[in-house]
């Protein structure tokens, strides 16, 4: 241990998983995965005792590592959980981060032909190797779901498109009500490109991937931006469609509606029996979220009523 770190009282077990469902992505990523299980202390001092389960997701650009990151003068969030279950009595179990980055900056948790089956991935493959290894209760009552900003989307989805899986989910920021989280960037990034790109998305990574990343103030509207796109509205090929001209900033509408038909707020219309038989749901995100995603939480916790 460094001398800064605090022993866990739990342990981190860190696995890696060989994905069939990843094997030949269409951005040609990693099928080997990381994973995380954060097991409580309560696991190996009650050896017949089966926990429920919960799964985090980082969000858009974020790997596993950035949750042991430490910053000055505090714990890092490993240290945070551990300490839930050990000082502050919090019931225990099995946390679980889960791995879904991609070379375009995220999965949004989807499958898409643009980024590859990462739902498949954490609800076929990722919840099966949890509940094989470790003493769960295998059950949509005991496993949750939880994540920030693109994590905190695939955490109001997942349950939705998986109820037979997931029976709670908690979001924290995020991504949802579409035309307030994403509309903005795509000026900035209609703009950027014209400007410097010549409406060219590939120059634009050639540029991105030679220098020291987000070193540019249009870089994270222009990565977030083609990232979704990957996500929402790839074509069958793979090849990215996006809901804009990149020469005037004009929305394509049929593309747009794609977009909005993977909305979670739009999505709780649809999904309406999966969502009342969530035993919880928790969401926050902060007042003045350079998103407004804390008006996109508010917009599906309305459709929830």
């Amino acid at each position: 241990m460094e001398p800064w770190s605090r022993d866990l009282a739990g342990r981190l077990d860190e696995h890696v998983l060989e994905s069939a469902a990843l094997r030949d992505n269409p951005l040609g990523d990693p099928h080997l995965r990381p994973l995380w299980v954060y097991v409580p202390p309560a696991y190996d001092a009650e050896p017949e005792r089966r926990l429920p389960a919960i799964y985090v997701l980082q969000g858009m650009t974020g790997q596993l590592d950035m949750w042991r990151n430490r910053s000055a003068f505090r714990p890092t969030v490993l240290e945070l959980v551990d300490r839930l279950f050990a000082e502050e009595g919090c019931p225990p179990a099995l946390i679980v981060f889960v791995d879904a980055w991609t070379s375009v900056g995220g999965s949004q948790f989807l499958d898409s032909p643009g980024t590859g089956r990462y739902h498949t991935y954490l609800c076929d493959e990722v919840v099966p190797f949890v509940d094989a290894r470790y003493r769960t209760l295998a059950d949509a009552a005991h496993r949750g779901i939880a994540g920030k900003s693109s994590g905190g989307y695939g955490a109001m989805v997942t349950p939705m498109l998986r109820p037979d899986l997931f029976g709670g989910l908690a979001s924290h920021a995020g991504d949802a009500l579409f035309e307030l989280c994403y509309l903005p960037d795509f000026r900035e990034a209609a703009r950027a490109l014209r400007d410097a790109y010549g409406g060219s998305y590939e120059r634009f990574w050639e540029d991105f991937r030679s220098r020291p990343a987000f070193t540019k103030p249009t870089d994270f509207p222009l990565v977030n931006t083609w990232a979704m796109a990957a996500c929402y509205s790839a074509r069958e090929d793979g090849s990215v469609e996006l809901p804009f001209e990149p020469d005037t900033g004009m929305l394509r509408p049929e593309v747009w509606e794609r977009w909005l038909a993977w909305d979670p707020v739009r999505m709780a219309r649809r999904c309406a029996d999966a969502l009342r038989g969530l035993r919880a749901v928790y969401l926050d995100a902060g007042s003045k979220d350079e998103f407004f995603l804390d008006l996109g939480a508010e917009a599906f916790r309305r459709e929830l009523e």
